[in-house]
């Protein structure tokens, strides 16, 4: 898609106008890549997921979800409330029930690679 863009540019405008559409879809294409990583942070008693944060304390139970299930709760079972912290390359997660009767959040869901270590890595703190 980034190099039709640019092709089309060409096209209507020439080589100058395409090497810099060339040039700026690349660098927005890293920042994009750069901005769109997840990440999982376990620190002073909270868990960090991107921007959101919440205290271990109100954590409840920790599913992990292989690709099929995730597929699943991620689309036909999904909850509207719930905290989505998906990335679509990533297959497999897990699901956090939540605790606190004061936030309408029923669970987070959370793409990972490492399952298993997350899971067993927020009973040890729980």
């Amino acid at each position: 898609m980034f190099l039709s863009l640019v092709i089309a540019v060409w096209a209507a405008l020439g080589n100058t106008s395409a090497l810099i559409a060339f040039i700026a879809l690349t660098l927005l294409t890293l920042i994009i890549a750069i901005r769109g990583k997840g990440s999982i942070v376990i620190k002073d008693g909270e868990l960090f997921v991107g921007r959101a944060h919440i205290d271990v304390k109100f954590l409840g139970d920790v599913t992990v979800l292989n690709k099929d299930q995730m597929r699943l709760i991620r689309t036909r079972d999904a909850d509207p409330a719930a905290f989505l912290a998906i990335l679509f390359w990533i297959p497999t997660g897990v699901k956090i029930t939540l605790l606190d009767e004061r936030d309408s959040t029923p669970y987070w869901l959370i793409s990972s690679r490492k399952a298993e270590e997350l899971k067993s890595t927020l009973y040890t703190l729980i």
